[in-house]
C-alpha cells in the first residue's frame, strides 16, 4: 500500500492506493474520519484484483485546499470530486464503497448516475430519502441520536468543541462509541485527532453538515432506482443511527442485499474488519 497524490477538480488529494488494474474500488470515509478507516479493506481488495482507493475527502486530513465556504460542501460539488476521481484513475470499471458520510455520497452518485458503477456498498447509512421519511414521520428516537447535526449548524463552536484538549471529542467519538475498542488503540486515536487538527480540517469536515441541513441543495431527491447491485453492511450496535432506518430501502434500489452484524458499532469496517472483508469477499466478483 502506498500514498499518493491524485489531482483531480481543482484539489490535490491524499490517496491510500493498493493493488493495480482497470477495476477501481473507491472507498469513501465518513466523519470524523480520513483514507485511513479503509486501512483493513484496501489489502482484501488488491487481493481480489481491484485497484483499490481511499482518499482523504475534500476538507479532510490531507487533500488540499481546504475550502472555507459552506457552499463548498454542497452535495453536488462532493459528487464532483468523486467523478473527478474516477476520471484521474483512467478506470474502465468502478466499484464505490463508503460508509457513514462517504456512503451519503456513495448514495447520491450511485442514484444520479454521475459515472457507471459496477457495484455499490454502502456501510451504516441509510438512503437519503429513507432517513428524511424517518425524520418527517417522527422518529424522535432518530432525532435524539442525530442531536450534533443540529449542533453542527452554530457557527465556530462545534469547532472549538472537537478540537479541545488535544481533539479529546474526536478520540470519543471513536474510543466511545465502539463496541470492541481493540482497533481503537491510542495510535489510531492520535491519527485521527491529528487529522481534525489539521489548519482548516475541522471546519471543513463540520461544513458537510452545515451544507446538508442550510443550502438548497439538500440530498433531497428525486431519487430514481439505482441499478447496479447495491449491499448494506450495517453494524446494528450504531449509537448514531438506528437499524430501523434500513426499512424502505427496498424501493430505491434494484438489486439490494442487506447484511447485518449483531453486536458491531457504527465504526463497523474498522471494529469488525474480519467480518466486514469476509463479507466483502463473498459478494464482490473478482475484478
Amino acid at each position: 500500500m502506498q500514498t499518493r497524490t491524485v489531482e483531480a477538480n481543482g484539489f490535490r488529494f491524499a490517496v491510500d492506493e493498493a493493488g493495480e488494474g482497470d477495476h477501481l474500488a473507491l472507498c469513501l470515509h465518513g466523519f470524523p474520519e480520513s483514507r485511513f478507516s479503509w486501512r483493513y479493506q484496501l489489502p482484501l481488495l488488491a487481493e481480489m484484483g481491484y485497484r483499490a482507493w481511499a482518499p482523504d475527502l475534500r476538507g479532510y486530513g490531507e487533500t488540499e485546499p481546504k475550502p472555507k465556504a459552506v457552499a463548498d460542501y454542497l452535495i453536488d460539488r462532493l459528487m464532483e470530486d468523486v467523478a473527478a476521481l474516477i476520471d484521474a484513475s483512467g478506470a474502465r470499471k468502478v466499484t464505490l464503497i463508503g460508509h457513514d458520510w462517504g456512503a451519503g455520497l456513495a448514495w447520491a452518485f450511485a442514484a444520479n448516475a454521475v459515472r457507471p458503477l459496477e457495484r455499490l456498498v454502502i456501510m451504516n447509512v441509510p438512503h437519503p430519502a429513507v432517513m428524511n421519511e424517518h425524520l418527517r414521520r417522527g422518529n424522535w428516537a432518530q432525532l435524539r441520536r442525530s442531536w450534533y447535526m443540529f449542533f453542527f449548524q452554530l457557527p465556530g463552536l462545534p469547532e472549538a468543541a472537537m478540537t479541545a484538549n488535544d481533539a479529546r471529542a474526536i478520540r470519543q467519538a471513536f474510543h466511545g462509541m465502539a463496541v470492541d475498542k481493540t482497533h481503537f488503540t491510542p495510535d489510531v486515536l492520535d491519527r485521527y485527532a491529528r487529522d481534525a487538527q489539521r489548519p482548516g480540517a475541522m471546519k471543513g469536515m463540520i461544513n458537510w453538515y452545515r451544507a446538508a441541513l442550510q443550502i438548497g441543495g439538500k440530498m433531497r431527491g428525486p431519487w430514481p432506482v439505482i441499478e447496479p447491485p447495491t449491499l448494506i453492511v450495517w453494524g446494528e450496535e450504531d449509537a448514531a443511527l438506528g437499524v430501523e432506518l434500513l426499512d424502505g430501502t427496498e424501493a430505491y434500489v434494484r438489486d439490494l442485499k442487506i447484511e447485518r452484524l449483531p453486536g458491531v458499532s457504527h465504526w463497523v469496517q474498522q471494529e469488525a474488519p474480519e467480518k466486514v472483508n469476509a463479507i466483502l469477499k463473498a459478494w464482490l466478483p473478482r475484478a
